[in-house]
């Protein structure tokens, strides 16, 4: 697994990756096909690629998928997962592990990661506490997590 800043050539197929991802929890829960606000959006992409928030993930030279962070600009120990997706084709494989283990290496100095996630999301939900992420508190249907090393 190879995980870099996105450049803007790998926008439009992180786009599609992102739409198709986040679509998919219809099959985990999801009332309709959707996701997070402007997950389906070019130029929102591009912003955070701009912003150095959005990272390509790759596997054998093939994007897989991508996480967008936050590093808190006050505390160098902090951040917070945006999102992270991966292309439908390729759950099952251990890319969403990879991912979130090569973000942690590319910032060694974070003691503390969070992030949040649907309640109804069975998926993610899972995966996060495979990840060692702790449940923090339930509010408005969303479940918010934190690791801390």
């Amino acid at each position: 697994m190879e995980l870099i800043r996105a450049k803007e050539g790998d926008i439009k197929e992180l786009v599609r990756i992102s739409k198709e991802a986040f679509d998919s929890d219809v099959l985990v829960g999801a009332t309709e096909a959707g996701g997070p606000p402007k997950y389906d959006n070019v130029d929102w992409h591009i912003k955070m690629m701009k912003e150095g928030h959005l990272f390509t993930a790759f596997q054998n030279g093939k994007i897989v998928g991508g996480i967008i962070i936050f590093l808190d600009e006050n505390n160098s120990w902090f951040m917070y997962i945006g999102r992270i997706f991966v292309d439908p084709s390729e759950f099952r494989k251990g890319y969403g592990i990879a991912i979130m283990e090569e973000i942690e290496k590319i910032y060694p100095d974070v003691s503390t990661w969070m992030l949040d996630t649907p309640m109804w999301n069975v998926r993610t939900n899972s995966f996060y506490k495979k990840l060692g992420y702790c449940e923090k508190k339930r509010e408005h249907g969303t479940v918010y997590y934190e690791k801390r090393r």
